[in-house]
């Protein structure tokens, strides 16, 4: 550490937080570094590689970490370039060209070229947050490689450093060299083995696997810039790329083919490629039915008959005759030819989200990558399919293929028992089959991963040993120090070694039941895989995850981040109290606990309920923080001033002296606190005259509509009366949501406990649960019955299946119309738990049909209850507000609505914005008839 901090390397840590956060890539291999530097420019790279080169330590660089086959993970110095070193440094619209750092996004790539009608043609599923130098580095293909070709065919020029230090600017980038005295020795070593390259590399187009020596055939030009594309990191450090920029097509269509399964599908797309298309891709009907399970029927578009789909999408002209002349030669059950781009969009989500989906069989097992990236020449595609599913019915082993089938590539899971005694042993034993069978079929073990720790060890399956030794010198000409991520491609270690699953061990849940974990913390914490959707910036689509990412940039503060540092803490890592270690309290700090990602993480992440279990096993027995009583109790304070008008206005009085209450709760001076409302919900509605009839409702009064926002709950009745409903309140009982969120989960139980045995007598009478605030909602809905057992949590499920939004119930009230919402302009900040449990479909809908026209939000508002009014919580807070909802209420126009069904969404405008935000309540309840409805009968 000390040689980089005297070498100007900037972020240098070797902390136990860092060491865990960066111990892990999306693969199965977990090697701890003894240090992570961040570098902000490329001289500080360069500088890390000579301390490195100097002191025999290795280097490994890192951009996103979505790497599956464990080749950005080192156990010397991981240099992360996605913090610093991502810049677009020129954007040549005339030579379609663009000059970039190896940090930079894919997707910013997009956005800066997108001006020009420009973008990168390779598009990997992870494009949202794969760095370009990730991509360079792996060969990166993505579903669009039929049209566009891989990494290597759209690299022009690189600017590297080779292990030996010596720089090489290659091809077209400035100051461009030829590469010197090494590529001299290059030349001369390959000079007399020209035989060896043209047999044995470069045999079909996704040969990722090992070296692409075949770019140093005379006849391709002695290409060393592309033959380092998908050298893993292993010969030289990137410093700036120049890529080849493609222009977006003016028309393309999607055609969905049905097969009866997934070989037959295969089998069909040797006739389909000569009709161009620019993706082929192949999807199981079993990823489908972990989409629907998990996000509703709905989530999944309506598809053709079959199992097995072959997703072909045609770009440029004649498109009506192409997708004729393609579905009558396709051979398929049945066809859907997708002109809508949203609809599409939504099916390219699906695929995409795969290797996510899959994470987990049908049977709760957890599935693994390891061989997940086999290619095989198309035309031997389907024969093969066939022969791996008999393999993997061999070893007793299940898996759901996908893939770019029309490259012949596949991807798949399979559920390895790697924590099960021998469970390494089948591991070992169905990789060096699987191995086998590829070659066999003329195929690679790579056909975009890389080989990484996963499958370097194999490559003896597909390359003689002249080939192994051709790699191996090329290796020393390069690197003859083997410091640049050693163990990778050249003298691999064996697939088995450095695995993390098998110390995962487990963790019985002590506050949360976690059911659909079987009760294991660390089966919770072990959902992640580190594909690091996370990372990515996905308000755009309505997502909400991660938005302390989105304001830091700090891997500490992604959802991938926290869960590696939970699974290190769950496995005895991190010393004999893990939870009460700095590490655990440091990633967990700036978790807003939205519970974004557990809709959003393709593997069902649910951050939240980790960092509530965590803060449970911290404080438990234990002084809190205050700010855990002040606002975990804050139902108890409004209950006190509940009591009268004048104990409400004392309260407003103290907390007007904003600097002593502040330092008396924890909080930070300042934020604003609301004011207590001069009377509550319940009183009024004790005094309000309900019309006779109707079906009966139950409004669930929440803490924050009681105490605080009375009028949102006076307009809910008014629109439940209007639909006719006879509106009944309960008991004053409280969801438990302030001390799930402060780690409190045994004073939750007996909140939810109560809640739930005063509500179900009504919902056994038939009577539907109608939730004003989300977050209350959600937790009825949800998290109840995971802080119960037995029959306790039987009674909070037939709770939750009779708990609506206001908008789920009307929209399904027989004879119910909206009032007439046209002309109302309206942006709408769904709050975080409503977009993650509740779903905002029914509102949308709803919105729709009274003619509304509504921009939804993605992200979250940044105060997510009692976090953005903790001390130290202030600056990320408004960070996070500032990246969606604060520009868009800006930008509103004078008259347009802000509608945001969240307490926390509401009072954090009030504090931010030039305007407040309205409950959905109260807009329907402005544009009923003054008269209202009679009750239905």
């Amino acid at each position: 550490m000390d040689a980089l901090l005297r070498a100007g390397v900037s972020g240098v840590d070797g902390s136990a937080l860092a060491r865990s956060l960066y111990a892990s890539d999306a693969s199965l291999y977990r090697v701890p570094p003894q240090v992570v530097v961040t570098p902000r420019e490329g001289g500080e790279l360069t500088a890390a590689l000579e301390v490195c080169r100097a002191a025999g330590v290795p280097l490994t660089l890192r951009g996103a970490g979505t790497s599956l086959a464990g080749n950005a993970v080192g156990p010397g110095v991981v240099a992360d370039v996605s913090r610093h070193l991502n810049r677009v440094l020129e954007i040549d619209p005339d030579a379609g060209t663009a000059l970039v750092e190896p940090g930079v996004v894919q997707e910013n790539l997009h956005a800066a070229a997108r001006a020009h009608g420009l973008r990168f043609g390779p598009d990997p599923s992870t494009r949202t947050r794969v760095t370009l130098g990730g991509m360079i580095g792996n060969n990166a293909c993505g579903s669009r490689a039929l049209g566009y070709g891989r990494t290597s065919d759209n690299v022009l020029g690189l600017d590297v450093v080779a292990g030996t230090g010596e720089r090489l600017r290659l091809g077209d980038v400035p100051g461009a060299d030829g590469g010197g005295d090494l590529t001299g020795r290059l030349r001369a070593l390959t000079a007399d083995r020209l035989a060896l390259l043209r047999t044995e590399f470069g045999r079909f187009g996704r040969q990722v696997s090992g070296y692409s020596l075949e770019h140093l055939l005379p006849e391709r030009g002695f290409d060393v810039a592309r033959m380092l594309v998908g050298s893993e990191g292993t010969l030289a450090v990137t410093l700036a790329a120049r890529v080849r920029m493609v222009r977006e097509p003016a028309h393309r269509v999607l055609v969905v083919l049905g097969y009866g399964s997934m070989a037959e599908a295969a089998d069909a797309v040797p006739a389909l490629l000569p009709h161009g298309p620019i993706a082929c891709e192949g999807l199981d009907a079993r990823i489908t039915s972990v989409v629907a399970g998990r996000r509703g029927a709905a989530a999944v578009p309506a598809l053709p008959r079959g199992s097995g789909w072959l997703l072909v999408e045609l770009a440029g002209d004649d498109l009506t005759d192409r997708s004729t002349a393609l579905i009558a030669g396709s051979g398929c059950l049945d066809s859907l030819l997708v002109t809508d781009m949203a609809l599409a969009d939504a099916l390219w989500r699906i695929r995409e989200d795969g290797s996510g989906l899959v994470a987990r069989t049908p049977a709760g097992e957890q599935a693994y990558a390891g061989w997940e990236d086999a290619a095989v020449p198309p035309a031997r595609l389907g024969a093969y399919l066939r022969e791996f599913e008999a393999l993997l019915t061999a070893h007793g082993l299940f898996g759901v293929p996908y893939g770019h089938f029309g490259d012949g590539c596949v991807h798949v899971r399979v559920d390895f028992p790697l924590t099960r005694p021998g469970g390494t042993g089948v591991f070992r034993a169905f990789l060096d089959e699987a191995a086998a069978l590829a070659a066999a079929h003329g195929g690679t073990m790579s056909g975009e991963h890389g080989d990484g720790r996963a499958r370097s060890a194999l490559l003896h399956h597909m390359y003689s040993p002249d080939a192994l030794a051709l790699m191996a010198a090329v290796k020393d000409v390069f690197d003859p120090g083997d410091v640049l991520n050693p163990g990778v491609i050249v003298a691999p270690a064996p697939v088995d070694a450095d695995l993390r699953a098998p110390s995962a061990g487990s963790s019985p849940g002590t506050g949360l039941r976690l059911h659909h974990d079987r009760g294991d913390l660390s089966r919770a914490v072990h959902r992640c895989t580190g594909v690091g959707k996370c990372r990515a910036d996905n308000t755009g689509t309505g997502g909400v995850m991660c938005p302390s990412y989105l304001a830091t940039r700090d891997e500490k503060d992604s959802t991938r981040g926290r869960a590696r540092v939970l699974q290190d803490a769950v496995s005895g890592r991190l010393g004999p109290q893990p939870w009460r270690s700095d590490a655990v309290r440091d990633v967990l700090d700036l978790c807003l606990a939205c519970k974004g990602c557990a809709t959003d993480c393709p593997t069902g992440v649910d951050m939240a309920s980790y960092k509530a279990e965590a803060l449970y096993r911290r404080y438990r027995r234990r002084p809190r923080p205050r700010a855990h009583y002040a606002l975990g109790w804050l139902p108890r304070w409004t209950r006190l001033t509940g009591r009268s008008p004048l104990l409400a206005r004392g309260a407003n009085a103290v907390l007007a002296l904003r600097p002593l209450v502040a330092w008396a709760a924890g909080l930070d001076r300042r934020r604003a606190l609301p004011s207590f409302a001069p009377r509550t919900f319940r009183s009024w509605f004790a005094e309000h005259a309900a019309p006779a009839g109707g079906d009966e409702v139950v409004l669930f009064v929440d803490t924050f509509t009681d105490a605080f926002s009375p009028d949102v709950g006076r307009a809910t009745v008014r629109v439940l009366e209007d639909a006719g409903y006879r509106v009944t309140v309960p008991g004053p009982v409280c969801c438990g949501i302030t001390w799930i969120s402060t780690g409190q989960l045994d004073g939750a139980r007996a909140r939810v406990r109560a809640a739930v045995r005063e509500l179900l007598p009504y919902v056994r009478r038939g009577a539907r649960i109608v939730g004003m605030e989300p977050s209350c909602t959600g937790v009825l809905r949800a998290d109840a019955a995971e802080l119960l057992d037995g029959a306790e949590a039987a009674a909070a499920r037939e709770v939750a299946a009779a708990t609506r939004t206001l908008a789920e119930l009307l929209t399904e009230t027989p004879g119910w119309a909206p009032p007439d919402l046209s002309g109302v302009t309206a942006v709408a900040q769904p709050h975080c738990h409503h977009h993650a449990v509740l779903g905002w479909t029914a509102d949308a809908a709803l919105l729709a049909a009274a003619g509304a026209a509504v921009r939804r939000l993605g992200g979250c508002c940044g105060l997510a209850g009692n976090f953005g009014v903790e001390k130290g919580h202030h600056d990320v807070s408004v960070a996070v507000a500032e990246h969606a909802l604060l520009p868009a209420v800006r930008a509103a126009g004078a008259s347009d609505v802000v509608l945001a069904d969240g307490f926390s969404c509401r009072t954090q405008l009030d504090a931010l914005a030039p305007r407040g935000g309205e409950h959905l309540a109260q807009l329907l309840a402005r544009h009923l008839p003054s008269g209202g409805r009679p009750p239905r009968a």
